[in-house]
C-alpha cells in the first residue's frame, strides 16, 4: 500500500506538536492531549474555507528545515505503522518563512529529514492559491533544482473556490518547460472547469477531481489520458464536496475504469489513514470489492518516483 496525496501539516500528530513546541519554543495553546486533538482535527462538516482553518496551529510549529525533517520522520513512522511501503508527502515552502529560514533552506532541510525516514518519501512542492506569482514561480524552480534529490513533483493547493484554477498558467507553462510532474488540487470546492485547466496545464493527477463526475466529455478526457485521481474520502464529506461516503463518485470512477489512487489527505485533521479510507471505500462500495483491490495494487504504478 502507498500514499499518493498526504498534506504534511495536516498531518502532524498531537505528540509531534508537543515536541515541535519543547523544540521551537512556539506557545500552545493547551498541553493536554485530548483537547489539543480537538484543535488539530476537523470533526464537522462545512467548506474547504472552514477545513483550512485547522493548518495554523501546525504551520506555526513548521517554521525551520530542523522542524520540517522531524515532522517527515516522525509521520515516516505513522505510515509504516499502517502498511504503506512509501508515500508522496506535500508542503509549500512559503509556509513555512516565519522563522526567518529561504524557501531553498527548507526545501534543503525536507530532503536532509528524508535520509531518515522509516519508509521512503518523495516530496511534493505546493504552489499556492492566492499567493503572488512569483513565489510561485520560485517554488517550480526548487522543484527542478531538487528533481532527482528527494522532490518528485509539484502541487497547486489552497482555496480552489476563491482563486480559480484557471489563473495559475504561467506558473504551471514554467513547471511544464521543466519537465516537472504536475498534481493539481481541483474539482474539490470548484466545478469541472477547474479540473479541465488543470489538465491543460499538464497535471498528470488530479487532487480530489470529484465535480468531474458531473461532466461526461471531461471522464472520457480522463480516462483516455490516463490521468490519475487522488480520492480522499473523508476529507471530500467534511468538506462538503460529496455528501456521504456512499455517495462519492468513486464508484463512478470505478465502474469507468479511471486510474484512482485512495489517499488521507490529511492524517491528523481528517482522523484518518489510507488505510482507514480504504476499509471505508470497501464498507460503502461492497459490490466493487474487486475493483477497490485493484486500485490499492495500482497505485504503485502512479507514484511520480518510478523507483517504488
Amino acid at each position: 500500500m502507498i500514499e499518493l496525496h498526504c498534506h504534511l501539516d495536516g498531518s502532524l500528530s498531537v505528540e509531534d506538536v508537543l515536541t515541535l513546541s519543547e523544540m521551537t519554543g512556539a506557545p500552545l495553546p493547551t498541553k493536554e492531549k485530548d483537547v489539543l486533538f480537538s484543535y488539530l482535527t476537523y470533526s464537522g462538516v462545512g467548506t474547504l474555507n472552514d477545513y483550512l482553518e485547522k493548518f495554523h496551529l501546525p504551520v506555526s510549529l513548521l517554521q525551520s528545515g530542523e522542524s520540517i525533517a522531524f515532522a517527515l520522520r516522525s509521520l515516516s513512522e505513522r505510515l509504516f505503522a499502517c502498511g504503506c511501503s512509501y508515500a508522496e508527502i506535500r508542503f509549500a515552502p512559503a509556509l513555512h518563512l516565519l522563522g526567518g529560514a529561504t524557501m531553498r533552506e527548507i526545501v534543503q532541510g525536507a530532503v536532509k529529514g528524508l535520509s531518515e525516514t522509516k519508509i521512503p518519501l518523495g516530496l511534493l512542492l505546493c504552489a499556492m492559491r492566492g499567493h503572488a506569482e512569483k513565489e510561485n514561480i520560485s517554488v517550480m524552480e526548487l522543484a527542478a533544482e531538487w528533481r532527482g534529490k528527494g522532490v518528485v513533483g509539484v502541487d497547486l493547493a489552497g482555496a480552489e473556490a476563491l482563486y480559480p484554477t484557471e489563473g495559475y498558467k504561467e506558473v504551471f507553462s514554467l513547471a511544464s518547460r521543466f519537465g516537472l510532474n504536475v498534481t493539481v488540487h481541483a474539482g474539490e470546492a470548484a466545478g469541472a472547469d477547474s479540473v479541465r485547466a488543470a489538465l491543460d496545464f499538464g497535471a498528470k493527477r488530479i487532487g480530489h477531481g470529484v465535480s468531474a463526475v458531473k461532466d461526461e466529455e471531461l471522464l472520457q478526457r480522463i480516462k483516455r489520458e490516463g490521468i490519475v485521481l487522488e480520492v480522499c474520502p473523508t476529507s471530500n464529506v467534511q468538506t462538503s464536496a460529496v455528501s456521504s461516503i456512499e455517495r462519492h463518485p468513486v464508484a463512478r470512477f470505478l465502474d469507468e475504469g479511471l486510474r484512482i489512487a485512495i489517499c488521507s489527505d490529511n492524517m491528523t485533521v481528517s482522523n484518518t489513514d489510507v488505510k482507514k479510507e480504504c476499509e471505508k471505500l470497501r464498507a460503502a462500495f461492497p459490490s466493487r470489492l474487486e475493483k477497490i483491490e485493484r486500485a490499492i495494487f495500482d497505485a504503485e504504478s502512479y507514484a511520480f518516483d518510478r523507483k517504488v
